[in-house]
């Protein structure tokens, strides 16, 4: 529970409004997300896919075939999420799913050609490895520090759809690009 409610609006305190800490936040949160959001609108302009899709492009991209839990380590992402969006792609034609010849139990996860082309014309850096980078920077104690100060501010946000113990979506990974073939843009809504 939050002990106390910032309220920056107009009826708000001066020293509510003042509170350089919280705006601080507000303004970091909206740069990580401007940048996330950039990135997905030029991945959907240039390639008619989402900023995850062509993350798990990449990913793929790197190295030998993955399974779906080597790939969700690789993205730093829940399995269940990235096999959403590994769906999308198979759907599409770019990524191919066979069994594993070390365990039939197991489905391997490849590149098509088609796949590799799309990756070839992608962005250098998706928003996420960027985001990746700078975590691995911060060094291990203070992203467990941030770690624990987000979940408490999701928690404190009382998000309708956070369950902060389950898995999260990719970023903007919400349905965007479905069924669109490369190249096609969707008209973004107003704001």
């Amino acid at each position: 529970m939050v002990s106390h409610v910032i309220d920056a609006g107009p009826t708000a305190s001066p020293a509510a409004r003042a509170d350089r800490a919280a705006r601080e936040v507000l303004d970091h949160i909206r740069r990580i997300v401007r940048a996330l959001r950039e990135g997905s609108r030029a991945a959907e302009r240039t390639l008619g896919l989402s900023a995850a899709q062509v993350f798990v492009l990449q990913r793929l991209a790197a190295g030998p075939a993955l399974s779906v839990k080597e790939l969700a380590a690789r993205t730093l992402t829940h399995q269940s999420s990235v096999s959403v969006v590994v769906s999308k792609l198979c759907a599409r034609g770019l990524v191919a799913r066979a069994t594993s010849a070390l365990d039939a139990r197991q489905s391997e996860l490849t590149l098509t050609r088609q796949g590799r082309a799309l990756v070839d014309r992608a962005p250098v850096h998706a928003p996420q490895d960027r985001l990746i980078a700078g975590l691995a920077l911060i060094g291990p104690a203070s992203r467990r520090r941030l770690a624990a100060e987000l979940r408490r501010l999701v928690e404190a946000m009382a998000l309708a759809d956070a369950d902060v113990d389950g898995p999260a979506p990719m970023f903007f990974e919400d349905g965007s690009s479905r069924g669109r073939s490369p190249g096609k843009r969707r008209r973004a809504p107003r704001a």
